[in-house]
């Protein structure tokens, strides 16, 4: 190549550090996924200890574990002083199972499931036709009505996620005035255990398919909560929604289409009385639905799942007043969780 051509090359306008980030950026999802199934943080938890003896507690080698603390060291996920590794508090929140809001349901999942989570082929296979790729199937809950063992771990994967933003919204509403919560499509029945820990007065109703409400028994029991909250089993889209005046939905829109959401917005007005509340819990898209990255990436996990899509703090307040709620309001709750609400005139 002569000097001529050589001057012909443009120089990037950028470095590829952008790149680097995309492209090695799921290295975090990967080392917490291993470091969960080595049950790094549990060992952690019973006490500090060096890089030696984490390599002889998992029996593998320096190299290895070098690589996994290293990145989660950066995450923040455990810390490092005076060469002893030791947890940092999100681990003890989120990664213990001695903590109620352990999200080892969710990380259970994701590995079973990583053909479908982390694949590049799910993902382009799920572009190409719209439809979901759960468990093969383009009607994934329709599945869990028919395989018991899959409702039960899906309910589990939902609850890994729920119990935090479940314990939090419930402090920036005021429930005074309600009496029974229905929990639609309410699974492990984590935001009804929220809501009556916090709100004593209050009763609450969790309504979804057999094998999902015997989940929620499990977990309404273990925080000792039989005579405040009850399960329904009932089809939401079927079946007439029993008396309430408070109506709760959580991750429930963004499973299904906007069609399939106006209809339960609908079913709700209809059903509560007047004075009723209905409350929609969902990360938020910002506008114009470009981020934050974690909801756009939610996104793109229900487009790869199930059938559905996040929404806007705009598009489910329109929703609401479009159907006759009134003094709609949107509350940001926790982390990226939010909720829309609005009441029955």
């Amino acid at each position: 190549m002569d000097v001529s051509s050589c001057t012909e090359i443009r120089k990037p306008r950028t470095d590829d550090k952008r790149l680097w980030d995309i492209i090695l950026g799921n290295a975090g999802q990967r080392t917490l996924m291993v470091a969960h199934d080595l049950k790094l943080f549990p060992l952690l938890a019973e006490k500090p200890r060096t890089l030696a003896e984490v390599c002889e507690a998992l029996e593998i080698e320096c190299r290895p574990a070098q690589a996994i603390l290293g990145v989660l060291v950066y995450l923040e996920l455990i810390q490092v002083k005076q060469d002893y590794y030791s947890l940092c508090a999100i681990a003890e929140d989120y990664l213990l199972d001695s903590s109620s809001t352990y999200w080892g349901g969710q990380l259970d999942f994701m590995i079973a499931n990583e053909y479908v989570v982390c694949s590049y082929e799910s993902l382009k296979k799920a572009v190409l036709t719209n439809s979901p790729q759960l468990y093969k199937s383009d009607k994934p809950f329709e599945t869990h009505e028919e395989q018991a063992e899959l409702a039960r771990v899906f309910t589990y994967t939902m609850h890994a996620h729920s119990m935090g933003p479940a314990l939090a919204w419930p402090e920036i509403i005021d429930l005074s005035e309600y009496k029974i919560l229905l929990d639609i499509g309410g699974g492990s029945g984590a935001h009804a255990i929220g809501a009556t820990c916090k709100w004593s007065h209050l009763q609450a109703l969790v309504l979804d398919m057999l094998p999902v409400c015997e989940v929620a028994q499990e977990f309404i029991k273990r925080f000792g909560l039989q005579s405040r909250i009850q399960t329904c089993v009932s089809d939401m889209w079927q079946d007439p929604f029993p008396a309430a005046d408070l109506h709760f939905y959580a991750d429930i829109y963004h499973d299904w289409s906007v069609e399939q959401g106006r209809f339960l917005t609908q079913k709700s007005f209809e059903s509560l009385p007047s004075g009723g509340r209905i409350i929609i819990h969902e990360m938020l898209y910002d506008e114009p639905k470009v981020g934050p990255l974690a909801v756009a990436a939610y996104n793109l996990t229900m487009l790869v799942l199930i059938e559905g899509q996040q929404y806007s703090a705009k598009e489910l307040s329109a929703m609401l007043a479009e159907t006759g709620f009134t003094d709609v309001e949107v509350k940001p709750s926790f982390g990226y969780w939010s909720i829309v609400t609005g009441c029955k005139p």
